[in-house]
């Protein structure tokens, strides 16, 4: 078994790996958040925090099943940036894009989604969170970081 240590005198930020899934016909996967006390009612990607011991893809796939129901390859995602991002609770980002999976997408966790939408990338709809358009876009473009909400640019 692993043992961690955790320096105690520095901040630290929670990790969380977000996954853009793109079908056939270039549209992205958006989940309407629901229960959850952060951005209800907003559309947001299939998402979780990283948990102790597990790598961010890992945590992308994990999700995909637990939110989604379907299977995602880890070796199949395509790494789609990462953003430092100013929030409640400032956090690192970690984004990728799948185009394969096993399965139909479906709501696995009702307290937590109300409904799946699938978008346009370079037409969200309006009740998008403003991050997630710009990790779609960045992913696009190949801007690999980005520092997000720090000054009144983004």
């Amino acid at each position: 078994m692993t043992e961690y240590v955790f320096d105690t005198e520095h901040d630290r930020y929670p990790v969380a790996a977000h996954l853009i899934l793109i079908d056939h016909d270039g549209r992205v996967l958006l989940m309407r958040r629901a229960g959850t006390g952060y951005a209800d009612g907003l559309l947001a990607l299939p998402a979780g925090h990283v948990d102790l011991g597990e790598t961010p893809s890992a945590c992308a796939a994990r999700e995909a099943a637990e939110e989604l129901g379907i299977g995602v390859d880890r070796a199949a995602l395509t790494p789609a940036g990462v953003m430092f991002r100013r929030s409640l609770e400032p956090r690192v980002d970690f984004f990728f894009t799948a185009t394969d999976w096993a399965g139909e997408p479906e709501i696995r966790e009702p307290h937590k989604c109300a409904e799946l939408v699938w978008a346009d990338p370079a037409d969200l709809p309006e009740d998008a969170l403003a991050f997630v358009g710009q990790a779609i876009a960045n992913a696009r473009t190949g801007r690999h970081f980005d520092e997000y909400g720090w000054d009144a640019t983004t």
